[in-house]
């Protein structure tokens, strides 16, 4: 199972937010180049990026940013947040990105995303954040009426690399993934997923990992990182043995 470290950013600065709302934004870091470097230092395989303000204004909003990342950093990066045309992907593929993730437009314009996955084989995930099972929308300002396994099932067959699956309620919280509604969806939708939202400890990930569901391929820890709960080097190595 492949950990993932989260870089989330707003204004130019690495934070957590609480349940995703931006006024409860913790700032860990003003640099987030030297982030990456810490993560890669310790070993990781793979960062998890996400443009905040991006995902509200829907456009890219942090480009020097995730540039910076990139420039510290040799292992692959998956970015979400504001990605909603294909100029907008191929730009960010270019720029060394290695997938990117759609969310917003996965539910508001499943067209691009079947385009793009088709288009970037390997390279386009889809990121479903969900309240309650409902998808939200729009930097989760908004709240749908499509349930996440409708969602997911309905890129089946496009060739999506993987799903990232955040239950926002857990997001930021230290209390635990939402293990049963993760292997849930894995276990409906014939694509990868990739756990988010909640993770407070080493244990919290080892659950995930003693689910078993073959689909389930990773997590994504932020906060417990950053506040010293999860030790990266030890959470990497657990879920690897």
């Amino acid at each position: 199972m492949i950990l993932f470290p989260a870089i989330d950013l707003k204004g130019g600065q690495c934070v957590r937010l609480y349940k995703g709302a931006m006024d409860q934004a913790t700032v860990f870091n003003d640099s987030p180049g030297d982030q990456a470097a810490q993560f890669v230092a310790a070993g990781t395989e793979w960062l998890h990026v996400v443009d905040l303000d991006g995902a509200f204004s829907g456009k890219p909003e942090n480009r020097s940013a995730v540039e910076a990342i990139l420039k510290a950093c040799p292992v692959p990066v998956q970015l979400g947040g504001g990605i909603r045309d294909i100029a907008t992907i191929e730009g960010w593929l270019a720029a060394g990105i290695n997938r990117v993730i759609l969310g917003t437009v996965a539910v508001k314009n499943p067209a691009l995303v079947r385009e793009a996955a088709k288009k970037f084989p390997g390279r386009v995930c889809v990121g479903i954040d969900a309240k309650d099972g409902y998808v939200a929308v729009e930097g989760w300002a908004e709240t749908s009426s499509m349930k996440a396994e409708d969602l997911g099932n309905a890129f089946a067959d496009a060739g999506v690399a993987a799903i990232i699956y955040t239950d926002i309620e857990r997001d930021g919280t230290l209390t635990g993934t939402n293990v049963e509604a993760t292997v849930a969806l894995a276990r409906a939708v014939p694509i990868p997923v990739i756990a988010s939202g909640g993770v407070g400890s080493l244990d919290d990930l080892l659950a995930i990992k003693a689910a078993n569901e073959p689909r389930v391929v990773g997590a994504i820890c932020g906060r417990a990182l950053y506040d010293g709960r999860v030790d990266l080097q030890a959470a990497l190595k657990a879920l690897k043995d």
